[in-house]
């Protein structure tokens, strides 16, 4: 039996057909060039080094483990598609998410744009910044229920889903923020969900540890849920291939004081879950 393909309307193939935003110039230079991300990336991880303590008290948590010098809200998308529909749906998502990033109409940017290789299959995940946050999110959202190319993309892109969801986040005040890089690289996204009431510990061993992990450039990005299912922790990294992955982080445990931030953060987790993924053509983190 000849293998089913995924339709594509007559609505997609304009999408498809729409001019890309560089033109000469490849789509991920072209995205990771056109926002300016923050440039304080080395001061983040000098800062690390001296992080104080967060003691426990009635403060939110994320007033607590955030950073002070941005507002940046994040959100993380994951989309579980049709098998026969992943080639049509990555297409149609690369000629559509860069012209949102591009436009500086909308105050959000793309992050990263992954496909997964090894973890749930079919899914894609992607990663936006809304400089501003909350309320640059809501500009956002309502900007685009009036902007009809984003709406016809969404009604084809439905037809390709098995199911989606998706969390806002904000990122850990100890990581680097993440900035666009040059591939080609794998990603990890390694997800925690903690016992509730344990995130300040949480994040009191990672401001610790996370210097551990900063020789090779792996650490992307570190982010905590805010909306949706909560008490979520999300550690990006990235490697050049999964052997490169495994020496860095046997590394780690030749380092004094790393094996002891395993020992305290393991019986804080429920459940934790290690994906493998590959970005798309527009990805900025390539």
């Amino acid at each position: 039996m000849a293998p089913r393909l995924c339709s594509i309307s007559a609505a997609t193939r304009r999408l498809l057909g729409s001019p890309r935003p560089s033109a000469g110039v490849p789509a991920a230079a072209g995205v990771a060039a056109a926002r300016s991300y923050s440039k304080d990336n080395e001061g983040s991880w000098f800062r690390s080094l001296f992080v104080h303590k967060v003691d426990p008290r009635k403060d939110a948590h994320s007033t607590l483990l955030s950073k002070k010098e941005t507002s940046n809200l994040y959100k993380i998308q994951f989309h579980n598609v049709k098998p026969e529909c992943l080639d049509a749906y990555n297409s149609l998502t690369e000629a559509v998410l860069p012209k949102l990033h591009l436009d500086e109409d909308y105050p959000c940017s793309l992050v990263g744009n992954w496909n997964t290789w090894y973890g749930e299959q079919d899914q894609a995940v992607h990663l936006w910044r809304f400089s501003g946050g909350y309320p640059a999110l809501m500009d956002c959202m309502n900007k685009l229920k009036n902007n009809k190319e984003y709406l016809e993309f969404r009604k084809e892109r439905s037809s390709m889903l098995l199911s989606r969801r998706n969390q806002l986040l904000l990122e850990f005040s100890f990581w680097n923020e993440p900035q666009p890089r040059a591939g080609p690289n794998i990603y990890e996204l390694r997800t925690y969900k903690l016992k509730p009431g344990t995130m300040i510990e949480w994040g009191n061993n990672w401001a610790r540890a996370i210097k551990y992990r900063q020789e090779n450039q792996e650490a992307v990005g570190g982010f905590f849920s805010q909306i949706g299912e909560l008490y979520v922790v999300h550690h990006l990294w990235a490697y050049k291939d999964l052997q490169s992955r495994e020496e860095t982080r046997n590394a780690a445990w030749r380092k004094r004081g790393w094996d002891e931030n395993v020992y305290y953060t393991v019986p804080l987790v429920r459940h934790m879950e290690s994906r493998i993924m590959i970005p798309l053509k527009i990805s900025p983190l390539q």
